[in-house]
């Protein structure tokens, strides 16, 4: 069984006991218990899919497990050709990492 959440205007594919890296929930901490009520689609496995109109009265919970993740750094350059001048910048994006624990139907 699957469904497919709206997070603050991301779209997610989850399943039960999946963890996944959510864009960062600053009031969130370890064991907190989050309720996602904007469900668009949900699946059984076995070819019956429900599409809501826009959402469905489905709710999938889960747990944080880890309030604050880091990503990937990148580093940002920005060059200015027969200037000698450059920037640079580095950047890491906050994750809340989540970990799915039922999907109620």
């Amino acid at each position: 069984m699957y469904a497919i959440i709206r997070d603050r205007g991301k779209q997610y594919k989850v399943s039960e006991g999946e963890v996944l890296d959510l864009d960062l929930l600053p009031a969130a901490t370890a064991g907190d218990a989050i309720e996602f009520k904007d469900v668009l689609l949900t699946s059984n496995g076995e070819g019956q899919v429900q599409v809501g109109e826009p959402t469905l009265s489905v709710k999938v919970t889960g747990t944080v497990v880890t309030p604050l993740v880091k990503g990937k750094k990148i580093d940002v350059v920005h060059f200015r050709r027969r200037k000698d001048s450059m920037d640079k910048k580095g950047h890491r994006q906050p994750f809340t990492r989540i970990k799915i624990d039922k999907i109620e139907a």
